[in-house]
């Protein structure tokens, strides 16, 4: 049973004002059309079996890299080595802290308070080295930019000077830690391809400078000519709403979670252990799990907190956090691969979670991975426009069946391509469902019985191919098809799929990826075609 796609999501009023507002911004239909964002080869070119080797690379590091001599140079927010030097200088009262009571004669505490003059002294002195140490990084870090990339200098003994180019630019964040929201202050955060240390963090601006300064390398991305000067202010361009997730929503999302159901069983355990014992002993030895846990279930609940999303010329608009909010923009055709996943938990309530690769986005921590959701939590209707959000266009005629026997059908309906009967002794609850499907645009991957997941990747996005096969699949006739996307938390794979067949999708797809690479748009995608 298929329900009714999403309505098309308003177009906002131009602000004449800007020179982006007289852009169309892209509509989300609940039907297919042609794509309005154009795609950007982010890593690769040629072949996608074998990876990209070109030393063309997003951003230069280096100390003899040319910078134009007319730039302008600016220095970061003075209250900057404050807001970076306190987690610092917390982690050294600690260090401090537990060096001076592991250090006491005999374990006695009492030889801290009996030296107290001493440890003060001691955490002055840290502290002073800190400061100065974060005031000489500040000194020395200064930014400039012009129309075709950004330029950031830094280093107190080595010296770094980076230069990360627009017209690679993934996706631009605004993050705002708790202490730099008191002082009004955000830190901008380019993210280009290659994913890890190759963007750069301008932190800390103020929050209007920041935003100004996103406005403007966004423009120029873009490709958008300006006729006024280049530090002329850029106007925001206006964007439509299209998703958010309720509070309530959030909340049930997170307590219907493995993560949150350990916690609460491990916390009960150790509460009924230390009863029945009469010792407080249990309680610290489950301490850790639920430090980890917790933590875990916290970064769910306050990453997704307000999360709001929107279109608009610029791309995608994602905002939210509680104790730290981000604001991220991706510019169009810059998600690699999405995936829509829903838990055994959230089954009956129709909740869905939407991830997806960005290139620049490496997934090194909770932080990083919070810019690779699209929407946390959402109905079967927000997941698709979230979906509709990246790929307008699937390539087929009605997508909404192919959708829908992607995300809980099984068997070979809507041309799905399925794991061969010998697999069951592999997978014996999935191997039906298991399975992709081509369209004009993309390869469609599904899998799972329990925690359903739906996996989509643009054709010319795919940056490699490959087949695994291990030594139960060899007995058995199965081989597993690989995609290879950038850094992030989507691996897409069918697995188990007949040898024959898996060598036959290896083929079409290289041909298909290199195919659609050929009629991809230009990297700055407003920008007039000649």
């Amino acid at each position: 049973m298929t329900t009714p796609g999403p309505g098309p999501v308003p177009t906002p009023e131009p602000d004449e004002g800007s020179a982006r507002a007289a852009a169309p911004v892209p509509d989300v239909p609940s039907a297919p059309q042609a794509p309005t964002a154009p795609a950007d080869d982010a890593a690769t070119s040629g072949d996608p079996a074998v990876k990209d080797s070109s030393t063309d690379s997003s951003t230069t590091d280096s100390t003899t890299t040319t910078v134009p001599p007319e730039l302008e140079w600016r220095r970061l927010h003075p209250v900057t080595p404050l807001v970076r030097g306190w987690a610092v200088l917390a982690v050294l009262l600690f260090v401090v802290g537990r060096q001076t009571l592991e250090s006491a004669p005999g374990g006695d505490v009492s030889f801290a308070t009996d030296h107290w003059g001493v440890v003060v002294l001691a955490i002055l002195g840290v502290g002073l080295l800190g400061g100065v140490w974060a005031w000489l990084s500040w000194r020395m870090m200064r930014y400039a930019y012009d129309r075709d990339a950004v330029y950031v200098h830094s280093g107190i003994l080595f010296r770094q000077q980076r230069k990360v180019r627009l017209d690679r630019l993934q996706a631009i964040d605004i993050v705002k830690p708790l202490l730099a929201r008191f002082f009004g202050l955000a830190e901008l955060k380019l993210s280009v391809a290659g994913g890890g240390d190759s963007g750069a963090r301008l932190g800390f601006l103020r929050d209007a400078d920041a935003n100004q300064l996103r406005n403007v390398l966004l423009a120029r991305a873009a490709g958008v000519e300006s006729d006024g000067p280049d530090d002329a202010p850029v106007e925001e361009a206006p964007e439509s709403a299209v998703l958010d997730v309720p509070v309530g929503r959030l909340v049930g999302s997170v307590l219907l979670t493995g993560g949150t159901i350990v916690l609460v069983v491990a916390v009960v355990a150790a509460a009924v252990v230390a009863v029945v014992t009469r010792q407080v002993a249990p309680l610290f030895t489950a301490l850790p799990l639920v430090f980890g846990l917790g933590a875990y279930v916290f970064s769910r609940f306050s990453g997704g907190f307000g999360f709001t999303g929107a279109i608009s010329p610029d791309g995608i608009r994602l905002r939210h956090g509680l104790l730290e909010t981000r604001s991220q923009t991706i510019p169009p055709g810059r998600v690699q691969a999405i995936r829509i996943q829903q838990g055994l938990l959230w089954r009956s309530a129709g909740w869905w979670r939407v991830e997806v690769n960005v290139a620049g986005y490496a997934a090194a921590s909770e932080g990083e991975q919070a810019g690779a959701v699209l929407l946390p939590v959402g109905s079967r209707d927000d997941a698709l426009r979230a979906l509709w959000l990246v790929l307008p266009d699937l390539g087929v005629e009605d997508p909404r069946p192919l959708l829908d026997a992607a995300m809980t059908g099984s068997g070979d309906e809507q041309g799905f391509v399925t794991s061969p009967r010998s697999a069951r002794w592999l997978d014996p609850l999935a191997w039906r469902r298991n399975g992709y499907a081509v369209t004009g645009r993309a390869l469609v991957v599904r899998r799972g019985r329990l925690v359903r997941t739906l996996e989509v990747v643009p054709h010319e996005r795919t940056q490699s191919l490959g087949l695994n096969q291990g030594p139960l699949q060899r007995r058995l006739g199965l081989t597993s098809f690989v995609l290879h996307s950038t850094p992030g938390p989507i691996s897409p794979s069918v697995v188990h799929l007949a040898d024959v067949e898996a060598s036959r999708l290896l083929a079409e797809q290289a041909a298909r990826a290199r195919a659609a690479r050929t009629t991809a748009g230009p990297e700055r995608w407003m920008q007039a075609p000649g």
